[in-house]
């Protein structure tokens, strides 16, 4: 039980981590004028409000990395389980939340592909962080 309790600490923790990882690289495409080169509208103000949710779901996310699957290969393990964060982004978030159109195709036509980059480097920090934590 004290290994489980270990584990899911870690992955809730490496979930934060991504999330963190993903936001400051969000901001930068949009700060360096990456986003709106491709037409894609997403802001990232890198404020309390907009941060602090981003760090919270990244860490419930992250409870996904307890499943004991691709350990060895974080490219793998933390993009597959970034699939996840993805769809309800995609088909959830976008149209339902902030009615921007199915996969936030209202922002251009490009956001799906931020989003499915953005958070595999969610998984990949998470993946890295389990790795690296687990030696």
């Amino acid at each position: 039980m004290r290994k489980f309790a270990r584990t899911l600490t870690l992955a809730f923790g490496a979930g934060a981590l991504g999330g963190l990882v993903n936001s400051l690289c969000l901001r930068l495409a949009v700060k360096v004028g990456l986003t709106a080169a491709l037409g894609v509208s997403l802001s990232a103000p890198l404020s309390p409000a907009w941060i602090y949710p981003r760090i919270v779901w990244g860490g419930i996310w992250g409870l996904l990395f307890v499943v004991p699957l691709w350990e060895k290969n974080v490219f793998l393990r933390g993009l597959f389980f970034s699939i996840g964060p993805t769809l309800v982004q995609l088909f959830v978030i976008f149209p339902l939340r902030l009615g921007k159109g199915v996969m936030g195709l209202d922002l251009g036509t490009w956001t799906p592909a931020f989003v499915i980059l953005f958070n595999a480097v969610w998984g990949w920090t998470a993946a890295a962080w389990m790795r690296w934590t687990n030696r």
